[in-house]
């Protein structure tokens, strides 16, 4: 198999995937989550973040009464699911419900690239360690253009079976931005047979650094901006991932009481890269702030006092050309469980496509965090007079039912809905 690259800790092969024609490349998105119902929605929202109607296949939920405002028959204690409520896709919010990080990588890696023809395709992926959260976090830089190499969950002994299949569509050929390489292939992750690879084989911290540097040499650009998460605390991390996959910033990561040497020798490389710090300082201290400032240009940290508002806190800013800025309607957002660190990179590749957004984050199963409810609620788009020419919203859900219930997607919904404003016709 040609390497780019050496390998630290060579891990062994899976079988090689045979290599099929068009259609059964969409015989196995079909076979992910049913797949193709996805891609039609995400292809619509896509084309249509900022003008056309984003629509689903979907039903609308069921009405909460009957027809003459009597309470429905059906008892509210039912779960969403018996009443037909649809699990997969609502006017605006799709779900990528896989049962673990592998399977959500490859059906986020195949909606940003349907693959059903050779420009659909990425000139490569980047296969992550399942074991590394840090390591999958910061591999979402390679995500952004010029490289657009979406992530895969891989693992020591091999392909779990939806990215081996994700990978088979995705059918990557390399190109001149990947310097023909196939797969980035990061840590202990299993290397696919006869694929040109560059491997990472730090992991960590260290494999984060590693990342940063491969980043550099394959943009042949410093980076604009340089984000610092903490190493120890991955839902303050979490919300880092989809930023790298849409801006192309490096993410590393920091103990809370000391910086690591590996992040250490990463910023003096870019001595004036603005740093972001990104979480609390129970999470990254100050005395590590002031230990960054001695290496870079200007360092601002980023931080709302728990998980779910530090991931809004970084929706909502914007300095200098860094943080996305999302503080009025027509946007995408993803929305994932706080307790998944991975969930935040297999998800990555939709922050970068369609209707780009940020991740935010749920703490409940059930239940919409009031925090995420009143941003939305702050971002939610209206119109006066013809719906057709409004800004929308749409919000990918990461997770099955075990994560994300359907009554929670039903909130995220509502909140994401276009609603009439003011007396207009």
């Amino acid at each position: 198999m040609p390497v780019a690259g050496p390998r630290e800790a060579p891990a062994p092969a899976p079988r090689k995937p045979r290599r099929r024609p068009i259609p059964g490349a969409l015989k196995v998105i079909a076979g992910l989550f049913v797949l193709a119902v996805a891609f039609i929605v995400a292809a619509i929202v896509g084309g249509n973040s900022g003008g056309g109607e984003p629509t689903s296949s979907a039903p609308a939920p069921p009405p909460a009464e009957s027809g003459g405002g009597a309470p429905a028959e059906t008892p509210p204690s039912r779960p969403a699911s018996e009443l037909g409520y649809p699990e997969f896709a609502t006017a605006n919010t799709t779900r990528v419900g896989g049962s673990d990080p592998a399977s959500n990588a490859a059906a986020a890696a195949l909606a940003a690239y349907p693959s059903t023809e050779p420009a659909q395709r990425p000139g490569a992926v980047a296969l992550a360690d399942a074991s590394d959260w840090r390591g999958a976090i910061a591999a979402s830089v390679l995500i952004a253009p010029p490289l657009g190499a979406p992530l895969l969950v891989s693992e020591a002994g091999g392909l779990p079976e939806a990215s081996a299949q994700a990978l088979e569509a995705l059918d990557p050929q390399g190109s001149r931005a990947t310097r023909g390489a196939q797969a980035f292939v990061l840590g202990g992750a299993a290397a696919p047979e006869d694929a040109k690879t560059t491997d990472v084989g730090a992991t960590g911290i260290a494999g984060a650094a590693a990342i940063a540097a491969l980043r550099d040499r394959l943009f042949g650009s410093p980076p604009k901006h340089i984000v610092v998460a903490p190493a120890e605390q991955p839902a303050f991390a979490m919300p880092a991932a989809a930023w790298a996959a849409r801006s192309g910033d490096p993410v590393l990561f920091s103990n809370a009481g000391a910086l690591p040497k590996a992040t250490a020798a990463a910023l003096e490389r870019h001595p004036h890269a603005p740093v972001y710090v990104l979480g609390p300082s129970t999470a990254i201290s100050s005395r590590v702030v002031r230990e960054i400032a001695k290496l870079a240009g200007s360092v601002h940290r980023v931080a709302g006092e728990d998980p779910v508002a530090n991931a809004i806190e970084l929706a909502r800013y914007a300095r200098g050309g860094f943080g996305w800025n999302v503080n009025d309607p027509g946007h995408g957002f993803v929305v994932a469980r706080s307790e998944e660190p991975l969930a935040a990179a297999a998800a990555a590749a939709l922050s970068a496509s369609g209707a780009w957004g940020p991740l935010l984050l749920t703490d409940d199963a059930a239940r919409l965090p009031g925090a995420v409810r009143g941003y939305l609620l702050d971002v939610k788009p209206g119109y006066t007079t013809d719906p057709t020419r409004a800004f929308y919203n749409h919000v990918w859900v990461i997770g099955d039912q075990e994560e994300i219930e359907v009554t929670e997607q039903g909130e995220i919904d509502e909140l994401a809905a276009l609603a009439k404003i003011g007396g207009g016709r």
